[in-house]
């Protein structure tokens, strides 16, 4: 009986992987010419609007060879976070599970 549930769990989490996949996607197939850019560039373009003779008063510690190295960088911070998330939500879990198997005995 508990390879039924597995099982169904399984299924259930690779059509969730499907719908989020194709969320993701479905903007970058549709919309064609479009720019998707950051934060960073907008607020920039605002900053120089509101006034013109703005000069940062920051400078990056080292230039990034380009956008995809940018891009690269963002990729691997989200990824680096949620994996120390994810490692902290799954200790808590197994711990207080062990707790409970514990108490038992």
């Amino acid at each position: 009986m508990k390879t039924k549930s597995n099982k169904s769990t399984i299924i259930m989490v690779i059509i969730a992987l499907a719908v989020v996949v194709g969320m993701c996607m479905y903007p970058l197939m549709t919309i064609k010419d479009s720019e998707f850019g950051g934060a960073d560039g907008a607020a920039g373009d605002l900053i120089l609007e509101i006034d013109k003779d703005f000069e940062p008063w920051a400078e990056p510690l080292f230039p990034l060879p380009g956008g995809e190295t940018e891009s690269m960088m963002f990729s691997l911070q989200a990824a680096l976070g949620s994996g120390i998330f994810c490692f902290c939500a799954g200790y808590l879990f197994a711990a207080k599970k062990f707790k409970k198997a514990n108490s038992r005995e």
